[in-house]
């Protein structure tokens, strides 16, 4: 089932949820049992179990059959990305559940649009695309197909909520959703203003990390204007936004970094270059950090704080 895959049913098993993991690859199941105490043993040490890590462990079933989803009202599907074996996946586990069941893809690459034509109902049939590790972020992304139920999406939503998630609502099916949409236009502009010698990728990076950084976990950027004051950003906007990138190529950095094969710290080799230890040193700093962000944006969680308002 992946580390993705056990990540999502440790979130869920920690809201309370019994949870039927299928792990259908030989020796998958024995390992996916091992994820689960040591991500359990994780949030434990995090302080965000209600009971011992035994009490989730015997809410999980671990299964190589697609008969024992049968009784499943939610199955979340999160295996590679490639339209194949997704169909595949699709065909086994309709051949098991109820007309009532939801089925629901993490993918965060594929259109839900397309993948709903895979399923006997496609109204059923939705996008819940996590953050990783799932069970210490709060972010959950809920995509509607063309085909998809609002009122299932809805559902799914209020549902999320009870995961202590702080779930985005894509009504319509675009490519790259929300999240990714947002970002890749921060990368876009990143890129061209270190191409034209404007900035580093370090400077780029502390911009980010010191200005965005501290104040975004809190409000997100329309209560960032709100803020601030609207009437602030019309001058800007008008003089900016003639100036920002547009570009639809590959910036040529990153061809560099893949020419060479670069990965990033999986192999040290990317926009910057790590040692072992380092590359380590950044994976743990990773797991510390979302752990104390977790507790962080639970201080001042919208709904916790009341600040939730309709919006425009």
């Amino acid at each position: 089932m992946g580390l993705m895959g056990t990540s999502i049913a440790v979130s869920l098993l920690a809201s309370g949820h019994r949870v039927i993991a299928l792990a259908p690859i030989p020796g998958e199941k024995e390992k996916a049992y091992d994820q689960f105490i040591d991500l359990l043993q994780h949030m434990d040490k995090a302080g965000m179990l209600k009971s011992d890590t035994k009490t989730y462990l015997d809410a999980v079933t671990l299964v190589e059959d697609y008969r024992a989803l049968i009784e499943c009202k939610l199955v979340l599907e999160c295996v590679i990305e490639d339209m194949d074996i997704k169909k595949s996946v699709y065909h086994k586990i309709s051949e098991v559940v109820t007309a009532d069941t939801v089925i629901a893809s993490n993918t965060s690459a594929i259109p839900i649009s397309q993948l709903q034509l895979l399923v006997p109902y496609p109204e059923r049939f939705l996008g819940i695309h996590w953050a990783e590790p799932a069970y210490m972020t709060r972010f959950l992304e809920v995509t509607c197909g063309t085909f998809t139920d609002p009122k299932i999406a809805d559902e799914v939503v209020s549902l999320a909520l009870e995961w202590e998630k702080e779930p985005t609502l894509l009504k319509r099916d675009i490519r790259g959703f929300i999240t990714n949409r947002l970002m890749y236009a921060v990368y876009r502009e990143a890129l061209s203003l270190i191409e034209m010698g404007h900035t580093t990728v370090g400077d780029a990076d502390k911009a980010c990390r010191y200005d965005m950084g501290s104040w975004v976990t809190l409000m997100g950027i329309f209560r960032r204007m709100d803020f601030m004051g609207v009437d602030d950003f019309i001058y800007s906007f008008r003089r900016l936004f003639p100036q920002l990138s547009n570009r639809t190529d590959v910036p040529p950095l990153i061809k560099t970094i893949m020419e060479n094969n670069g990965r990033g710290i999986h192999n040290q080799m990317g926009f910057y270059n790590y040692s072992e230890e380092e590359a380590k040193d950044w994976e743990e700093a990773f797991a510390d950090f979302n752990e104390k962000m977790y507790h962080l944006a639970s201080d001042y969680n919208e709904h916790k704080l009341g600040l939730v308002r309709d919006s425009k």
